[in-house]
């Protein structure tokens, strides 16, 4: 009657941790997100070479909306699918890309299970996240000192994002690597330096990684090297 949910890391599959290399290898259920019906999950393929052959995969849909009220039906679905599959006293995982407490699919599915199964127990498994695999990456640091680090998952709403990078020194973009561009404009509002640290990439530690660093006045007018969702930008205010 235990639910182990496991932080699969940004994409390499040596940077998991020996507890969830484990837990995979003696898995005989596993649930994988995924964003629509027939596509891979990501966190799966990170995972699979060390799946037993015997273990079931099942991928659990949901889909890349903004609308959360009509997510509520597909996380009711998805937790009633991986409670019963605990109840059958089998040993099930969920994985996640990342960690599970940062910006993921696991967030909603572990609060429906705490209101509608509450006989089933469960235990997290931390995972590396895309912010400190390009910190190592690039070998810059994310925060020293006094200095403050904000994350921001998305970059719709650029006021919100000139106010959060006025206020920190160092500022990470998540998610959308389409929409970074329109961030170096309003980075330089928010008070950050022609010299500031720009590290941008996609694809952190997997297939087709695309990794670059710069800074603000090379990248003023140029257009970015990331265009898909799983991309990651770093801005330093004080360039070291």
């Amino acid at each position: 009657m235990k639910l182990y949910c496991v932080g699969c890391g940004p994409g390499d599959p040596e940077l998991l941790t020996v507890k969830a290399v484990n837990l995979i290898k003696e898995a005989e259920v596993i649930f994988a997100p995924t964003a629509r019906e027939g596509k891979p999950s990501i966190a799966l393929s990170v995972v699979q070479k060390y799946v037993s052959e015997s273990a079931k995969t099942a991928n659990l849909v949901f889909p890349m909306v903004k609308d959360k009220e009509s997510l509520k039906d597909y996380w009711k679905r998805n937790a009633a699918e991986i409670a019963a599959a605990v109840r059958t006293g089998k040993k099930v995982v969920y994985l996640t890309v990342g960690d599970p407490a940062l910006y993921s699919t696991w967030i909603y599915i572990h609060r429906e299970l705490k209101k509608e199964y509450p006989d089933v127990e469960i235990e997290v498994v931390p995972g590396v996240t895309s912010i400190f695999a390009i910190a190592n990456k690039v070998k810059i640091s994310l925060g020293e000192g006094d200095e403050t680090v904000a994350i921001v998952p998305a970059c719709y709403d650029m006021e919100r994002v000139r106010k959060t990078a006025a206020a920190c020194d160092t500022v990470i973009f998540l998610k959308d690597g389409r929409y970074f561009d329109n961030v170096i404009m309003t980075l330089g509002e928010a008070g950050f330096p022609d010299d500031a640290t720009l590290a941008i990439a996609q694809n952190v530690d997997a297939e087709g990684e695309i990794l670059e660093m710069t800074n603000l006045a090379a990248q003023r007018g140029r257009k970015g090297p990331t265009e898909k969702y799983f991309s990651i930008m770093v801005a330093k205010k004080n360039a070291r």
